[in-house]
């Protein structure tokens, strides 16, 4: 055998995302061996599936996250729910209207990041509490403009979000497609240096010409974008928006970017990490509730779960 490819081999467990998709086998191989093996195809579709709603949301939340310090977006949920909201409002159940119904849930996005810079840089309120206040506008705006109804998705729209392509679920090749532009964005271009140098020290960054501000806009702006594209796909897939639709999101988001290996102080992000991140988070769940377990104990436990995996990738190398 290739010494070469025994050493990447035995360099695996360096990478901070190594950590997250072995956790992710074994709960995998826990909830089938307590299922006799009956439904592993389903678990499998249905972790790959729910999973790219929190990579995509969590891909966002990466991009803030790599800033810095005090920086994190808590309107996800409520960008997700106004989004759908209005964008199945607009398309009332009409084909014709998908893809202008998109371009609704992507104005949004624009808007709401646009509206969660602007809290920040021309109020100076920290990112924390912009993005807190500003998430009640928005889920107010939400609650004003459905009126408590659940609104359907178009049928040809609803069946893409449910459907697959050579086995492999729609949403799983969409979120696949997103996380590969992401990697390309913060590996491969200058916008992603300059969001990197932004982490890891903005006075510094600054001095060496990064425009500072740029980058906070487009990056606030990028995961309002992807919480109002992840709302619309929701929606679409869960039969209709509603007003708690983002609402496990936004811890989910967040959990996503740690177990996944980003530095939570900055300057570090780990795009395939977030996979793994969401695939473990939908296993455990998936695990405790085939053990039967209380929610009171499935959260115990998931918080024990996810504090072993971030203790264990802790010290590790930033991955490739």
């Amino acid at each position: 055998m290739d010494k070469s490819f025994v050493l990447k081999l035995t360099d695996l467990p360096r990478r901070p995302w190594f950590w997250a998709f072995a956790a992710s086998v074994l709960a995998f191989g826990a909830t089938t061996y307590l299922t006799d093996g009956r439904g592993g195809a389903g678990l499998l579709s249905a972790a790959l599936t729910f999973a790219a709603f929190s990579a995509i949301v969590g891909l966002g939340q990466m991009f803030v996250i790599t800033l810095g310090p005090g920086n994190v977006d808590l309107s996800i949920p409520a960008t997700m729910t106004l989004a759908a909201t209005l964008a199945l409002k607009f398309m009332h159940g009409e084909t014709a209207l998908v893809l202008p119904g998109l371009g609704v849930a992507l104005l949004v996005g624009l808007g709401a990041g646009g509206f969660n810079y602007a809290l920040i840089r021309l109020l100076r309120i920290p990112p924390i509490i912009a993005t807190l206040s500003a998430s009640f506008l928005y889920q107010s705006l939400a609650i004003w403009s459905n009126r408590g109804l659940r609104i359907k998705p178009p049928e040809v729209l609803a069946d893409f979000t449910t459907g697959s392509f050579f086995g492999i679920p729609n949403m799983t090749l969409i979120g696949l497609l997103i996380a590969v532009l992401s990697w390309i964005v913060l590996e491969r271009s200058i916008f992603g240096r300059w969001v990197s140098a932004f982490g890891q020290n903005t006075r510094a960054a600054r001095l060496s010409g990064v425009p500072v501000e740029v980058v906070r806009a487009v990056t606030y702006i990028s995961s309002a974008v992807l919480a109002s594209l992840t709302g619309y796909f929701l929606a679409s897939f869960s039969g209709g928006a509603a007003l708690n639709m983002g609402a496990e999101y936004l811890l989910i988001s967040i959990a996503v970017v740690v177990i996944g290996g980003s530095s939570i102080a900055g300057g570090n992000s780990n795009v395939p990490g977030i996979w793994g991140g969401a695939l473990l988070m939908f296993l455990i769940v998936s695990m405790l509730n085939s053990y039967g377990l209380g929610a009171g104990v499935r959260l115990i436990m998931t918080g024990t779960i996810i504090i072993g995996i971030v203790a264990a990738a802790s010290g590790k190398g930033r991955a490739v």
